[in-house]
C-alpha cells in the first residue's frame, strides 16, 4: 500500500518542487481545456470570452477567462457541462439548494478514484493509518462530506464506522464500544458533544481512545480548535473542501498545523480581490478561486468559492511545496453589515472563546428596535458560573461587551444565558439570525 512505511502517501507528487508543480499544472491545464472544448457550455463560454484554449501557453493565460460562480452553474442545465457521454457518469452530488436552484456536480469512475486518492493523501498526512478506527460523523447522501472521506479512509485500510450525523448518545456509544481513534466531524457539533459527554458522566479524554479529529465544513477559529484539542485530548486538523471541487480533500493541514496545503497537482488556486477580481499578493486576504486539473466528467474553470483566506508562500516545514492557505475567515456572502460596519461571525466567536466562563453555544441576533439596528449576542455560560455569584456574571458580561466593541467596532447587547438554553444543531451551526429583513430592514 502506498505510503505505508513513510510520512507521505504519494511522495512522488507531494514532494514536487514549486517549479515542478507549475510545470505539471500547465500540462494538466492544457489537457483540461481540450477536454472542456467538448462541452456545449464551455464552447459558448470560450466563444463569448474570445478565448482560444489552444493558444494558452502559461498559467497566467487562464485569467483571460471570466470567473464563474454558483449562478453560472444554475444558469444552464447541468448536463451542458459534461465532457463525456452521460453513460460514463457514475455519481452526482449537489448543494442543498437552500439559496436557490441546487448546483449539481457529475463524476465518472475515474473522478471518484482521483477524489479518493486525494482524501487518502490528506488523512495519511495527519497520521491516520490502517490500524485506526475511523468514525465518520458527517452527513451522507448528496452532501459530499460523508462519502468523500469514507472512501478515503477505506483506501487507507482503516476500519470505518459510517455513523453519519446526529444521534449524539449513539455516537458516543460507538466511540467507546469499538475503540474509535479518528473522527470526522463538524467543529460546532464536536463542541456540542462535550455537553453530551458531561450529561452521560463521561470524560472524552479518559473514556475514549480518540487521538485525531478532522474538522471542517464550516469556518471556525483557532480558539475553537484549541478548545476541542484540550477537551478531547487529541489533535484536530483543519480541512477544506467544497462540493464543486468534489468535496473534502482540496486542502488539509499537515502535522505542523501552519496552514492547509492545497493539492496543486489537482487544482489551480487563485486568491483574488472579491470586488475587482484582480490577484492579491501572498499573505493578503482575498477570495479563493479554483480550477480543476484532474476532473474528467465535469471540469470547472476559475470557480469563485466566496471563501476568504490568504495564501502562504514557500516550502512548509513538512517538506511540501504545495501552497498553503490560512483557515477560512468566512464567506464573502456570510458577512453581515450592522450600523454600517462589516462583521464576520468568526470575529464574534474569537472573542467569546477567549473569555473564561463561556460555554459551548452562542447566537447572534440582528434586529430592528424602532428605527435603530441592534446586534444582540446571546452566550451560554458554564453551569458553575450560572449558579454562582451574580456579580461574576455581570462582570463577564461587561468584559465580553467591551472586547466585542474593540474587535468589531460595534457595541452589541450581550446576554448571558443558562447552559443548554440556546437552539442546538447536529449539523452546521446556525450562528446568525437576521430578523431585520422580516421587519423591512436591509
Amino acid at each position: 500500500m502506498r505510503g505505508e512505511k513513510g510520512e507521505f502517501w504519494d511522495p512522488e507528487v507531494e514532494l514536487l518542487s514549486a517549479e515542478e508543480i507549475r510545470g505539471l499544472q500547465l500540462r494538466r491545464l492544457k489537457e483540461t481545456l481540450r477536454r472542456c472544448a467538448r462541452s456545449p457550455f464551455y464552447r459558448r463560454w470560450f466563444r463569448e470570452a474570445g478565448f482560444d484554449p489552444e493558444s494558452l501557453n502559461s498559467l497566467g493565460g487562464l485569467r483571460a477567462l471570466p470567473p464563474m460562480d454558483k449562478d453560472t452553474l444554475r444558469s444552464v442545465e447541468p448536463w451542458e457541462f459534461l465532457t463525456v457521454p452521460r453513460e460514463e457518469i457514475v455519481r452526482m452530488h449537489s448543494s442543498s439548494g437552500t439559496t436557490g436552484r441546487a448546483t449539481v456536480i457529475f463524476h465518472t469512475w475515474k473522478d471518484i478514484q482521483a477524489w479518493t486518492e486525494l482524501g487518502a493523501r490528506c488523512l495519511y498526512m495527519t497520521g491516520v493509518r490502517r490500524s485506526d478506527v475511523f468514525q465518520n460523523m458527517m452527513g451522507y447522501g448528496l452532501f459530499t462530506g460523508g462519502l468523500g472521506f469514507h472512501y478515503a479512509a477505506e483506501r487507507l485500510g482503516a476500519m470505518v464506522i459510517p455513523s453519519g450525523s446526529g444521534n449524539s448518545r449513539r455516537q458516543i456509544y460507538l466511540m467507546r464500544e469499538f475503540g474509535t481513534t479518528v473522527v470526522h466531524v463538524i467543529p460546532s457539533y464536536a463542541l456540542y458533544l462535550l455537553d453530551v459527554f458531561s450529561d452521560m458522566g463521561l470524560d472524552p479524554r479518559k473514556d475514549t481512545r480518540l487521538r485525531i479529529a478532522l474538522i471542517g465544513a464550516e469556518p471556525h477559529t483557532e480558539d475553537l480548535r484549541r478548545r476541542l484539542e484540550e477537551a478531547y485530548g487529541l489533535r484536530a486538523f483543519n480541512s477544506y473542501g467544497l462540493s464543486e471541487m468534489s468535496g473534502p480533500g482540496v486542502a488539509f493541514e499537515c502535522p505542523f498545523q501552519d496552514g492547509m496545503h492545497v493539492w496543486e497537482d489537482a487544482f489551480i488556486m487563485e486568491v483574488l480581490d472579491p470586488d475587482t477580481l484582480e490577484p492579491v499578493p501572498d499573505g493578503e486576504e482575498g477570495e479563493l478561486v479554483f480550477t480543476t486539473l484532474h476532473r474528467e466528467g465535469m471540469p470547472l474553470l476559475r470557480y469563485r468559492t466566496r471563501d476568504l483566506a490568504c495564501a502562504y508562500p514557500g516550502r512548509c516545514r513538512c517538506g511540501r511545496w504545495h501552497r498553503r492557505i490560512s483557515r477560512i475567515k468566512g464567506r464573502s456572502d456570510d458577512m453581515f453589515i450592522v450600523k454600517g460596519v462589516n462583521v464576520f461571525p468568526m470575529q464574534v466567536e474569537k472573542v467569546l472563546l477567549q473569555s473564561m466562563g463561556v460555554g459551548t453555544n452562542y447566537q447572534i441576533l440582528l434586529e430592528m428596535v424602532g428605527n435603530r439596528e441592534e446586534m444582540r449576542v446571546r452566550v451560554e455560560v458554564t453551569d458553575e458560573l450560572w449558579r454562582g455569584d451574580v456579580r461574576e456574571l455581570k462582570s463577564l458580561q461587561k468584559r465580553i461587551t467591551a472586547a466585542l466593541r474593540d474587535e468589531i467596532l460595534v457595541t452589541p447587547v450581550v446576554e448571558l444565558v443558562e447552559p443548554g438554553s440556546l437552539p442546538r444543531s447536529e449539523g452546521k451551526a446556525v450562528r446568525v439570525v437576521d430578523m431585520r429583513k422580516d421587519l423591512g430592514g436591509e
